[in-house]
């Protein structure tokens, strides 16, 4: 069936000769004849040896209808996209006015996904067959695709406003609008902003962006012109405040300009007719003056117009107060703990802030507390549109916090309520970011779309592969809403941006690699988006002078993933060069691909790389031991467990000291982290020494000793877990235990367990009960009278000696369990029986340590007075000795071991 298929076409192709006649006879049923071919094709999988049959029929007959089109259908079919084959065939039927074929021929490209010759061709044939239903909808796809295009979304604006659908008609003029700027066509770009002032003059935010990107594209005197038609709109709607705006960004433009400052001085006399002091203002502030710099006259006139009583302000000092009344140059004001305060206008405008009611100061002043609280809880968007308005809307996350906590959220309150907030700051459409600063906030008086947020962010980045990540984000969001798409003019800067670096690049560095990658991947999913430019990756890679530093610099994973890929795919030599890049992206990526594909010889050379040079590549070498030294190619590795454990205390010493040092800090901090996790808190070290051999756990532990700076509980408890499973073992250096210590002091097991708990619920219970304390007495007012806070805070020193002296006597103390004691002599862990030599009474106490101590149980410290004395004595011994001028005469009858 295969090779009658595979010779059917060779007969077809031989009997066929291309004559204008044979191509005017030609009708759709011929190529619905050959789809059917291409079908049988695909079933006996014989799409290679077509291609190569149609391929040599074509190097003599270039116009062969049939090669042409079998050639140009499978090559779509493989995601090729070479559609020269079958552009050339509708040029042919184009040519003829054969139009019929011409849309089929069209709809055939486009089942493989948006074309751009494809639809434009379709344009030219439903245009010569009247076809205007079918054109319409052709040319919203066009504009989709070509991002070129303007005329024909100006065509879609004008058709949706005449059959009434004025939303649709709004949305295809903005995309217009955008298109015409880029062209830099003034007259064009003026015919669309007059629509758009007529039909949505209130989006006040689009028509702020469109202004700028005019000015930076066409000129700051057409950006004047476009505004002076724009702020009539609403001085009609008697909307000061906006019309006052615009005005002022005209003057921004033209500080001259006549009649802007003739018109915003009328709009300030409507805007605040019912103030008392109106006229007065306008002559103090020389707003009326033409030789006053118009920007410092209107500051000077909306300082002193904004006093007025009932009006709230800050004074730095004495906080929010309320003006109760003016008086001529007089203000009084009321604050909370000065009330009536007069000072001079004069003075008040250099010394108060003025407040509006809803400024989150004033409301914390002014409403209850609880009752504050549960409306910032219920409502965190009120609260944001407060607090950023109160902060002259610009503010990060740590403004916002300063505003909140702890006058209003508690810090565990904030932790859960901020969670939330930082979503809604990305996502709801009343917040915008700050061009210039990204991780400011901004309160919109027009809701912003999704992509126009996602583009102002990308705009404000600063680093290029900040500007990767928002590009993937804004994909991400068009695949999970289809509310809008790959079209937008806004996604379309921001991928000619990483375009653009592929246009004739100087160097091969890391961000034209980047670029590439980005781009193909695009691409591959909008194959529509092709800019043309040739995107093979191997042909790049080639040109890289230091594919290790390119590729180092590539900070973004995802990215550096696609680079493995496609070396993988493109390059025999990938495993070796696995081997080099595996130290900058330290991933299952590269191990899993080249224990797939049985590499292990690449493995080991990875492993031993970084072994020998573990004190350089610390990251690699934690993360290959934490995340493969179960995997079977690194057990087959010659290399003790042992030596894997001595080189990560090595590293844990040598991030100690660079912290120290200072040297990288916070990338040490976080090393060390991961060391003290693998070693201690998932107790790896301490399984293997469990089980160890004694000479093997004696080496081990002499390293953990010189690490100075590791916590002494978590030493002390690793040396006791070693002692209970080695009683007899004497570590290196360590002499015979002696009675008498002078740095140290002896304990039982069970003292030193009570001490170490009595640290751990220290830190985890009081401390945090204590940080509450502090943070609830500052609610409280001025901190210099605050009883509450003073008690919290001398809570805390005295919270902060206890630990110290407890971690330092944690470290002194030496354990010793009961089946350690020695009754030879008196001396720890013994019951001692007296005789009073001179009233003949008996006695007998228990010698412990100062932590288990209780004379009134007669149970002594070997450190104390009556201890010291007794120690080192044995049976039959008679002592006499003076404590605190009083005289002792003893016989000793007895020494036994303590039962405890």
């Amino acid at each position: 069936m295969a090779e009658s298929t595979v010779g059917t076409i060779g007969e077809l192709l031989k009997e066929e000769t291309w004559t204008r006649a044979a191509l005017n006879n030609y009708t759709v049923g011929n190529l619905k004849e050959l789809d059917e071919l291409v079908e049988r094709i695909e079933q006996n999988d014989k799409q290679d040896e077509i291609l190569e049959l149609c391929d040599e029929h074509l190097q003599h007959t270039k116009n062969s209808i049939i090669a042409l089109y079998l050639s140009g259908i499978i090559q779509l079919s493989r995601q090729s996209m070479n559609d020269g084959n079958l552009i050339m065939l509708v040029n042919l039927f184009s040519d003829n006015h054969k139009w019929k074929i011409v849309e089929y021929l069209c709809n055939r490209i486009l089942d493989f996904g948006e074309n751009k010759y494809a639809l434009r061709t379709l344009v030219d044939c439903y245009s010569h067959e009247n076809q205007t239903g079918d054109l319409y909808s052709v040319y919203e796809r066009l504009i989709k695709v070509d991002f070129e295009e303007a005329d024909i979304v100006r065509q879609l604006a004008i058709h949706y406003e005449d059959s009434g659908d004025v939303e649709e008609a709004v949305s295809y003029y903005k995309k217009a609008l955008h298109r015409y700027i880029n062209k830099k066509l003034f007259s064009n770009v003026k015919e669309v902003w007059h629509k758009l002032v007529k039909f949505c003059p209130e989006e006040i935010e689009f028509f702020n962006h469109a202004e700028k990107k005019i000015a930076k594209s066409l000129s700051d005197e057409r950006a004047v012109q476009l505004l002076e038609d724009y702020y009539p709109s609403f001085i009609s709607k008697q909307d000061w405040n906006m019309a006052i705006d615009i005005l002022k960004r005209i003057l921004t433009y033209d500080p001259q300009h006549p009649q802007a400052r003739k018109e915003i001085v009328e709009c300030y006399r409507k805007k605040y007719a019912d103030h008392s002091h109106l006229e007065e203002y306008i002559k103090l502030s020389n707003l009326n003056a033409s030789w006053r710099n118009i920007h410092e006259a209107i500051s000077d006139f909306e300082k002193h117009i904004s006093f007025d009583a009932g009006n709230f302000v800050h004074h730095r000092t004495w906080g929010v107060g309320r003006i109760r009344e003016i008086d001529d140059d007089e203000i009084t004001i009321d604050f909370a703990r000065k009330r009536r305060h007069k000072m001079s206008l004069k003075m008040a405008v250099n010394a108060l802030q003025i407040m509006p009611r809803d400024h989150i100061a004033v409301l914390r002043s002014a409403v209850r507390k609880e009752k504050l609280k549960e409306k910032v809880k219920k409502n965190p968007v009120w609260a944001l549109k407060t607090v950023i308005r109160s902060l002259n809307n610009a503010a990060d996350m740590k403004m916002i916090k300063a505003e909140l906590v702890p006058q209003v959220l508690t810090p565990g309150e904030w932790t859960s309520w901020s969670t939330k907030a930082r979503e809604l700051l990305k996502t709801d459409e009343s917040f915008g970011n700050l061009q210039d600063k990204l991780d400011f906030y901004m309160v919109r008086e027009n809701p912003i779309t999704l992509d126009e947020k996602i583009y102002n962010r990308f705009k404000a980045e600063n680093s290029f592969f900040d500007r990767v990540k928002t590009l993937f984000e804004f994909q991400k969001y068009t695949e999970r809403d289809e509310s809008f798409g790959m079209d937008s003019d806004y996604f379309r800067e921001m991928f000619e941006y990483f375009v653009a670096y592929l246009r004739n690049p100087m160097h091969c560095n890391e961000f034209v690699v980047a670029s590439n990658l980005v781009v193909r991947r695009i691409v591959q999913r909008y194959a529509f988006l092709n800019p043309g430019l040739d995107l093979d990756f191997i042909d790049l890679f080639n040109q890289i002078e230091n594919v290790e530093d390119v590729f180092q610099k590539i900070d973004d994973s995802d990215l550096r993933r696609d680079f493995l890929v496609l070396l993988r795919k493109n390059d025999k030599q990938w495993p070796q060069w696995y081997v080099r890049l595996f130290p900058y992206h330290v991933s299952k990526d590269i191990i899993h691909e080249l224990d797939k594909n049985q590499h292990f010889d690449q493995l080991k050379e990875i492993f031993f790389n970084i072994f020998d040079n573990y004190r350089d590549k610390r990251e690699a070498y934690i993360w290959l031991v934490r995340n493969c030294a179960d995997d079977e190619w690194f057990k087959q590795i010659d290399i003790t467990y042992e030596k894997l454990l001595i080189n990560m205390i090595h590293l844990l010493d040598i991030t100690f000291r660079d912290i120290d040092n200072r040297k990288d800090a916070a990338g040490n901090r976080r090393i060390n982290k991961q060391i003290q996790t693998y070693l201690f808190k998932e107790n790896r070290l301490l399984d293997y020494l469990m089980q160890a051999e004694e000479e093997s756990v004696i080496r081990i532990y002499t390293l953990i000793e010189d690490v100075k700076d590791l916590d002494p509980a978590v030493r002390l408890e690793l040396r006791h877990n070693i002692q209970t499973k080695f009683p007899d073992l004497q570590f290196y250096g360590e002499q015979e235990k002696e009675v008498f210590s002078r740095g140290g002091f002896m304990v039982l097991p069970q003292s030193f367990e009570d001490k170490q708990r009595r640290l751990q619920h220290i830190h985890e219970v009081e401390v945090p009960q204590n940080s509450k304390e502090i943070a609830t007495a500052r609610e409280y007012g001025d901190l210099k009278e605050n009883a509450e806070y003073k008690a919290a805070k001398e809570r805390q020193d005295m919270l902060n000696n206890t630990v110290a002296r407890l971690k330092e006597d944690l470290e002194r103390a030496t354990i010793v369990a009961p089946k350690e004691f020695d009754d030879s002599v008196v001396g720890f862990g013994t019951r001692v029986t007296l005789e009073n030599i001179d009233s003949k009474e008996v006695e007998s106490y228990t010698v412990l340590g100062p932590w288990e101590s209780d004379p009134d149980n007669k149970i002594i410290s070997y450190l104390s007075p009556l201890g010291s004395e007794l120690c080192s004595h044995k049976a039959g011994d008679e002592l006499r000795f003076e404590i605190n001028e009083r005289s002792y005469a003893y016989k000793v009858k007895k020494v036994e071991k303590a039962e405890v």
